[in-house]
């Protein structure tokens, strides 16, 4: 999947001491998929610990260079979209407000299926900070993840049903 992956060179996996992918097939469509994961109001409802997110352009929802804070993995986080493909790829770029020289790069991949999409979710984390969090708990990131992807996959299914 890393060709499909528009990684910043200091990002790749190769280059990160922290690596990890997580994917699962969802019996919902790609629209509702995009439009959760498009949307900062929404990610609450799925996103493991997520509080609150504020857009910082003005935006209502998610697009190529919008800038965002939030708490992630239980810290305040800066980041940006850097990459936005509608309906196929969203990435984003950041750091934990506390550490800037520790960075993330979260990459989303939608792939339509037959009964609904495939989710992709691969993320590289560098930096000192991140490091001192994945010693205390090694498969606390790739967890989360296995998680993320579960909750989002239930939002979604549970929107369809509603007909929302």
């Amino acid at each position: 999947m890393y060709e499909t992956i528009k990684w910043p060179d200091e990002m790749k996996p190769s280059r990160s001491p922290i690596h990890f992918t997580n994917e699962l097939d969802v019996a919902a469509s790609v629209e509702t998929i995009w439009s959760l994961l498009t949307d900062p109001k929404a990610w609450p409802s799925f996103y493991p610990g997520v509080q609150h997110v504020q857009l910082l352009d003005g935006h209502a929802r998610f697009g190529a260079g919008t800038r965002f804070e939030t708490n992630l993995a239980g810290q305040d986080v800066h980041a940006s979209v850097q990459e936005f493909e509608p309906m196929t790829r969203i990435a984003w770029g950041g750091y934990p407000k506390a550490a800037e020289h520790s960075r993330a790069y979260h990459a989303w991949i939608i792939t339509p299926t037959a009964n609904g999409c495939h989710l992709w979710t691969e993320e590289t984390m560098r930096g000192p900070h991140w490091i001192e969090l994945a010693k205390q708990a090694p498969d606390i990131y790739w967890l989360t993840h296995e998680k993320l992807l579960k909750d989002i996959a239930e939002v979604a299914v549970a929107r369809e049903k509603s007909g929302a």
